[in-house]
This record gives C-alpha cells, sequence and structure tokens, in this order.
C-alpha cells in the first residue's frame, strides 16, 4: 500500500510539518485575514421549460444580441449503455451518414451552405446533437435535426468508410500517451464497472458492430422521454415553442429506455496498483495517479475547485511550480476531479524523460502531500478564489455554452442554485473549511498509477509504487 507519508518522515522539517497537518490552519496560515476579490457578478440567464406530451423536455433562452440559434438535444445514453464496447459512439456517429432520405453529402452541403454547423458526440453518460445556424435558417436546420435524431437511415456503405476511420484513429491515438493515458487510467480505476467502458470502443469490438445494433441502440435509448432540447440564441419564445411541437410533438416512444444502475459494483480500491503500458520508442514517461473522487451533484463540488486549483488547476498551482518551474522536469503538470453522475475520479498528471521518471513521480507525490502537511494558507486561498470566480463566467459567454450547460444540468440533475450560488460559495470558502475537504475528498492512501513508456527503463521503478500490471501499448483496447 503506497502511503503519501512515506516521502515525508526523512527530515526534521517534514516531521515538524507533519505535526502540522492536525491541524493545517494552525502552521500555515498564522494571523493572515481573508480577503475577498469583487470579480462581479454572474447569474444564470432567464429561461424557460415547457414538456411535451411525449416527455421530450425543451428548455428556451432568449438572447437577441446577433442573430444566431444555438440548438442541442441530449440524450441520456453514453458508454455507460454499451452492449458492445463502442455501439453509444458509433450510433451518435452515424446520425450524420444520412436521415430522413437525405444522403450524408446532402446534409453536409445544406448545413456548408448555410455557414452553420452541426455535429454529434458520444461521451459517458450522454450523447448531444448540436448545431448552431442564423435565426433566419431556423426552419431549414429543425428539419434536418428532426430527421438525423428521429429517422437515421444508418446507411451501410457510410457506416464501413466510418468505421475503418474509427480504427484507424484509435491507433493513431496510441502513438501520443498523453492522448489515451486517461482511458488506461479510468479502466483501471473502475475496473467491471460500467464507467470503465472507453467511449470510443476499441479496434475489435468496433470491428463487430453492425447495422442491427445502431438501430436497436437508437431505438432503445433515443425516446423523447430520454432526452431534452435547449435552443439558445435570437428567437421568439412563443414562435419556438410551437416549431418544436410541431417537430417532435408527435414522436412517439416505443420502449422506455432502461437505465443501469450506476451506484452498484463501484470498485473500493484497497490496495496501490501499478498498469505499466510498454511503448518501447518513447522517451518519456507518461503517468497519472490518483483514485476514486465525487459525484457530480455533490455538494462541496465548488469548494474542492477552488482547492484543486491550488493543487494543479491552473499555471501557478503547486504541481507545476514544482515539477516545471523549479526542477524543469516537465512542461506541465496537473491534478482535476472528473465527476460522473454516481462516482467520479481524481488524478494527478504529467510526463517527464524516462530517465528522470523515479525524480518526477516522487515530487509529484511529496507535493500532493502538502495538502495534509503543510496545508493553505490565507494568501494563497484568497488567490484561488480570484481566480477561480474570474474564470466562471467566460464558461458562459456564447449561446453553445449556455446550451451545454443546460445540457449538463439535465444529465447531472442539477438546477440553477448551483449557477446562482457558484461565486457566494467561493467567497464563503474558509480555510477551516478547505481542511475538511482535504481529508474527506482527496485520495491519500491505496493510489492507483499508470505509467506508459519503455517498460525495459522504468519496470523496476514501478514496482516501488504497488502492485505492477504490464501489458504493451499495442494490445487492443485499454486494459484488463
Amino acid at each position: 500500500m503506497i502511503s503519501l507519508s512515506r516521502f515525508s518522515k526523512n527530515t526534521t522539517a517534514s516531521a515538524i510539518a507533519l505535526a502540522c497537518s492536525l491541524a493545517i490552519t494552525g502552521c500555515a496560515s498564522t494571523n493572515d485575514t481573508a480577503q475577498t476579490v469583487d470579480t462581479g457578478s454572474f447569474s444564470m440567464p432567464q429561461y424557460e421549460s415547457m414538456t411535451l406530451d411525449n416527455g421530450l423536455k425543451v428548455n428556451f433562452m432568449v438572447q437577441s444580441e446577433v442573430p444566431i440559434i444555438n440548438v442541442n438535444a441530449v440524450i441520456r445514453a453514453g458508454a455507460v449503455n454499451d452492449t458492445t464496447s463502442g455501439v453509444s459512439y458509433m450510433t451518435a456517429k452515424s446520425l450524420l451518414l444520412g436521415a430522413g432520405g437525405k444522403t450524408k453529402a446532402e446534409i453536409e452541403q445544406t448545413i456548408d451552405f448555410l455557414g452553420a454547423s452541426l455535429n454529434t458526440a458520444s461521451g459517458r453518460e450522454s450523447t448531444l446533437i448540436a448545431a448552431d445556424f442564423m435565426s433566419k435558417d431556423v426552419d431549414t436546420v429543425l428539419a434536418i435535426m428532426q430527421d438525423v435524431l428521429m429517422s437515421p437511415d444508418f446507411d451501410s456503405t457510410e457506416f464501413e468508410k466510418l468505421r475503418q476511420r474509427e480504427i484507424v484513429g484509435l491507433s493513431q491515438a496510441k502513438e501520443s500517451p498523453r492522448a489515451v493515458i486517461g482511458r488506461y487510467y479510468n479502466k483501471m480505476v473502475f475496473g467491471q464497472h460500467p464507467y470503465a467502458n472507453p467511449t470510443t470502443g476499441n479496434s475489435t469490438s468496433l470491428a463487430e458492430i453492425n447495422i442491427a445494433q445502431l438501430r436497436a441502440f437508437h431505438k432503445s435509448y433515443y425516446q423523447p422521454s430520454n432526452m431534452a432540447i435547449n435552443v439558445v440564441g435570437d428567437f421568439d419564445a412563443a414562435e419556438m415553442k410551437a416549431k418544436l411541437t410541431q417537430a417532435f410533438g408527435s414522436w412517439q416512444g416505443t420502449e422506455k429506455a432502461v437505465q443501469p444502475d450506476l451506484s452498484q459494483g463501484l470498485p473500493k480500491l484497497s490496495s496501490s496498483k501499478v498498469l505499466l503500458v510498454d511503448k518501447p520508442d518513447a522517451i518519456e514517461t507518461t503517468f497519472i495517479f490518483g483514485g476514486l473522487g465525487i459525484r457530480r451533484d455533490n455538494p462541496d463540488y465548488v469548494g474542492l475547485t477552488v482547492v484543486n486549483t491550488i493543487l494543479g488547476g491552473r499555471f501557478t498551482s503547486w504541481l507545476n511550480d514544482e515539477l516545471r518551474v523549479n526542477a524543469g522536469l516537465t512542461y506541465g503538470a496537473r491534478s482535476g476531479f472528473n465527476a460522473y453522475s454516481d462516482a467520479g475520479t481524481f488524478q494527478i498528471s504529467t510526463f517527464t524523460k524516462s530517465s528522470t521518471t523515479k525524480e518526477a513521480m516522487d515530487l509529484a507525490l511529496k507535493t500532493y502531500a502538502r495538502l495534509w502537511e503543510q496545508g493553505i494558507d490565507q494568501q494563497t486561498l484568497d488567490s484561488a478564489k480570484a481566480y477561480v470566480k474570474g474564470q466562471y463566467p467566460p464558461k458562459f459567454e456564447t449561446g453553445g455554452q449556455l446550451a451545454e450547460l443546460m445540457a449538463d444540468m439535465y444529465i447531472y440533475k442539477f438546477d440553477d442554485s448551483f449557477i446562482n450560488q457558484f461565486q457566494a460559495k467561493v467567497d464563503g470558502l474558509t480555510l477551516e473549511e478547505t481542511q475538511r475537504l482535504v481529508s474527506t475528498y482527496f485520495p491519500q492512501d491505496n493510489l492507483q498509477f499508470v505509467l506508459i513508456g519503455n517498460a525495459e527503463k522504468v519496470a523496476d521503478i514501478a514496482k516501488e509504487y504497488g502492485e505492477v500490471t504490464q501489458i504493451k501499448m499495442t494490445d487492443v483496447g485499454f486494459g484488463q
């Protein structure tokens, strides 16, 4: 079992710091007084909601500054619903291969001619179909979205081309460890739980998927009662309600979407383990470590955002300062929580030369241990709070960002209060509260590690951090 304390018991200074861990504010903050920086205020813009008779939820937010409309449809279906790995992802991708009798080329030509965009994306727990376009083109684009959602053709010829592109893309992605290490880590942490399913599938599973599976997945999950449509932009609300009711009101679900109980079967990490992914041509070691995190609706989400900003959430974070600025071991180091509906992960990640793998890993662990041993001082907390508040409004400046926010609210079941209370919660965070957050949510023992690099050079190092499982980068998928 790897414990963070093993990196700090060899010096008198560390012993003093360890004593301070019993009362983080006692040794870290002295008599500093909290400072609140006014970064302005931000609240959820006004919007309306309605639910059609078929169960489809619709949200309307009028923003008349520019003559543009952003629309997205969000479906409760993602990798957690896969029967074959990647079927959700390929279903979403295939929606644009032809729909309602229009070919892929015809859809693309119409969208391009309008200067609009239409895209699909499938993640761990949801699928998004999003469009942005000039207000004058609303009827044309809504008609295409109606066809794409309700009547995809799943053209077999176009699907075969898509399949081959995706398989090649998976192979190319593995040439960049930083592009795929998160998939290995997620699989390692969640094991056999649906959260471990890679959103893109793997080369073998994609080769097995057929059109019949896509149609079955679409029939099971693309149901009006299993989705929401969010509209933001320059439009008349009454007219938009009528248009969407006409387009989607007659859509009748054929069956009830059955969702997995993701709260069941979550892993219990009882020992430290290391997954070593051998990439013989690598001159760097890319590594990530951490453990379980939080649900998206956790009431401490905001406070954890601030604490993580200090640890590894901005350029001037502890991790980046120590590993990049002070030690010169990497170009960047970061940390973060990935929050899902019923669980999540926490991770610290960076990369370094093969020859400095141990030095970088030990320094990352030592820096992480500062959360317990040294704690956060008032000046650092105030700086992070100002940064988080200042960064928050720009995340929701555009119509597309606001539409995506409403999609997240639907999937993760949080309401306006999260937005409206965000800055007040940041302001209210105290040093004493950061101590509680650190001890409650940041995994300290039984850490899970993934290393991608030249196993011949780093295998002995990997053994120092836990029980090692070694696989090849060229193996199918992202771990066992």
